[in-house]
């Protein structure tokens, strides 16, 4: 079935341009165009697209704003166009927390010198959103999370607004030639004297990892690491946005730090980040010959070889199958792992190469990963 795709954009050349690209592939449809925050609420609603391309700076309505309307009135999977900066990360983010499924770099060098690969890159990631769960019969926020003891979050941090914090949904509208997700909940863990826990992520990753980190406590007993599939523009100002929402720490990792309880350390960008068997990080350069930079697999196998059997690793949405291979490894080595269910998944891909597998000790909804992990640790 053919995807189609609204492209929003106040760019007349870039609107032009996304839309050749897309319409060369025969599996995609351009049904339409809009210039501002405002046409794209309007065009949703009138030529219900299974995706929508979203630039942020857009006269008369920006397009957070933008897809904060879309899902309430017409939840959609939304692609947002980047810049690879620090503001644009934050901005970013934002757009991920208001409802966004995915992003790529708005300026396609940054992505690749190479056009064939743009446009592969770009086709890819509109035909798989298409199939997300970002598709429901109504959206609303969760609860808030309970503020932090050390560091409060305000509006300040990230613009004129708090952050709205997307829900992910089960899909009783799924988008097309995408089955119905269906919960599926193991019992709850037995507890166990765990050295390190793992979270690898790609897809959704931003929105689910703040689920997830909200809701552990100061003094969670063990230490965790991050692997977000994530530019290098984007790790820290990610990592200072969580820091900022949680109570326990989170930061940036960098080459030499010490793993500690109460602390999450996000692996940067671009970079690829190994544990050794003294709780030390390493940071090493990413390799071109790896599709993924940081990479799930490295991080997992690292922990696997260091910790044996004292490793909980969660892996959760995201495209692909990266972190099947290391969680093999550590499972050989007896640690656990546990993949997040399909229903409340943005992208059901890396925890479906866990649980095809057979990988998987454990598979949980996204809002109970946070209470199991307290439940399994503490």
């Amino acid at each position: 079935m053919v995807v189609k795709v609204l492209v929003v954009d106040d760019s007349g050349f870039f609107r032009r341009r996304v839309s050749e690209i897309l319409s060369a592939d025969s599996n995609i449809q351009v049904v339409g165009t809009a210039t501002n925050g405002k046409e794209a609420i309007d065009q949703a609603l009138a030529l219900k697209p299974d995706v929508i391309t979203m630039d942020y700076e857009m006269p008369m309505m920006d397009g957070i704003t933008a897809v904060r309307h879309i899902m309430q009135r017409c939840p959609t999977p939304v692609l947002m166009f980047s810049s690879l900066t620090h503001e644009g990360a934050r901005v970013t983010l934002d757009a991920l927390d208001a409802g966004a499924v995915d992003f790529l770099p708005k300026n396609f060098e940054d992505i690749s010198r190479n056009p064939e690969k743009v446009k592969q890159l770009l086709c890819e990631k509109i035909l798989s959103i298409s199939r997300s769960n970002r598709r429901v019969s109504a959206y609303s926020a969760p609860a808030p999370s309970p503020a932090p003891t050390s560091a409060p979050t305000s509006a300040s941090s990230y613009g004129s607004a708090a952050p709205v914090r997307a829900a992910i949904t089960p899909s009783r509208n799924p988008a097309p030639g995408h089955a119905p997700a269906h919960a599926v909940s193991s019992p709850a863990p037995k507890r166990k004297a765990y050295k390190l826990v793992a979270i690898g992520t790609s897809t959704g990753g931003p929105v689910a990892l703040q689920r997830v980190l909200t809701q552990l406590p100061a003094n969670f007993p063990a230490p965790i690491v991050l692997i977000q599939h994530m530019p290098a523009a984007f790790t820290k100002a990610f990592a200072e946005r969580l820091d900022k929402l949680c109570r326990i720490s989170v930061k940036e990792a960098e080459d030499g730090d010490i793993l500690r309880p109460g602390l999450a350390l996000l692996a940067p960008g671009g970079k690829q980040m190994m544990i050794d068997g003294r709780g030390a990080v390493k940071i090493l350069p990413g390799d071109e010959r790896l599709n993924y930079k940081p990479c799930v697999d490295i991080t997992f196998g690292s922990a696997a070889k260091s910790y044996g059997d004292k490793v909980l690793a969660v892996v959760l949405t995201g495209m692909g199958a990266d972190g099947r291979e290391g969680a093999r490894l550590l499972k050989q080595g007896g640690s656990s792992i546990w993949a997040q269910d399909e229903a409340s998944c943005v992208i059901y891909g890396m925890p479906m190469a866990i649980v095809k597998a057979e990988l998987a000790d454990a598979v949980y909804g996204l809002d109970d990963i946070g209470k199991h992990l307290v439940e399994a640790c503490i």
